[in-house]
């Protein structure tokens, strides 16, 4: 068998009623939804650590979730993997008509915007096929990070006009913002509701700022949580060292030992 035939193979004996896997004859799209979700972000996870045999495994593991998604679709009479497969073929073709047609590209971000047109397009002829209503920000996904999903709201919005042309506007809306989340806590009592609504103002605001600067914001974010923890492992580090517990250190003796962790990583 050829490798992706195996896979097929090996997926419809894991759905066999009778001599397959329980657990695996028992899921749906909703209860494998989450594995997919999480696969995608070890893929993620991978690529960020520059580990490529993890890559080849987890490119593996985001495969498999395809094939069931494409399998319980196949016990529908809905679709297949070939389907899938040939869907998506055909999608790329459609969308690069400088490689596969005679179209002219001028450039990476001529290509961008020829891509978001394409896509534009597809859904107004899904709306029209389906006899939905359509607008601009149809298709963004919820499940997406939430980071990402303002700006990727942003970015359609953008497509009309809907945006500041440049930097100062979208820092001044930022410092707005931040009053706004400052004000919210001062003012008594405090109302969680107010000010989760605040701070979600604030967050959309600099997402919005990494947008103008081409910056993916979940990237951003994810990059500043693994400096966290790896400042905070060697703050644990020292401790461990001298026998100490950090839970017994002050504040400032914390904030010292954060400060040699960054040092060290300077000098690194």
């Amino acid at each position: 068998m050829k490798p992706l035939e195996k896979l097929l193979a090996v997926m419809d004996r894991l759905r066999d009623p009778e001599t397959g896997c329980p657990w695996d004859s028992e899921q749906n799209f909703t209860t494998i939804a989450p594995y997919t979700i999480e696969e995608a972000y070890e893929v993620a996870d991978a690529i960020a650590q520059n580990d490529l045999d993890a890559l080849k495994d987890e490119l593996g593991d985001l495969l498999f979730q395809v094939v069931f998604h494409a399998r319980l679709a196949k016990e529908r009479d809905a679709f297949d993997f070939e389907a899938v497969a040939d869907h998506i073929a055909e999608k790329m073709i459609r969308r690069h008509p400088h490689v596969f047609a005679d179209a002219k590209i001028s450039g990476v971000e001529a290509q961008s915007v020829s891509w978001e047109d394409q896509k534009a397009a597809e859904r107004a002829e899904k709306a029209a096929r389906t006899g939905t209503e359509h607008g601009l920000l149809d298709g963004i996904p919820l499940a997406l990070p939430a980071l990402s999903r303002a700006a990727k709201l942003q970015k359609r919005a953008a497509r009309v006009g809907f945006d500041w042309p440049d930097l100062p506007p979208v820092l001044a809306k930022i410092d707005e913002e931040l009053a706004e989340v400052t004000a919210e806590i001062e003012r008594g009592p405090r109302d969680p509701d107010r000010i989760e609504d605040e701070i979600g103002d604030l967050l959309f605001a600099v997402a919005n700022l990494a947008r103008h600067l081409a910056i993916d914001p979940e990237t951003a974010l994810r990059r500043t949580n693994a400096k966290f923890e790896r400042r905070f492992r060697a703050i644990e580090a020292e401790y461990a060292a001298q026998d100490k517990d950090p839970a017994g250190a002050t504040l400032d003796q914390l904030e010292s030992a954060w400060n040699r962790a960054k040092a060290a990583e300077k000098v690194g």
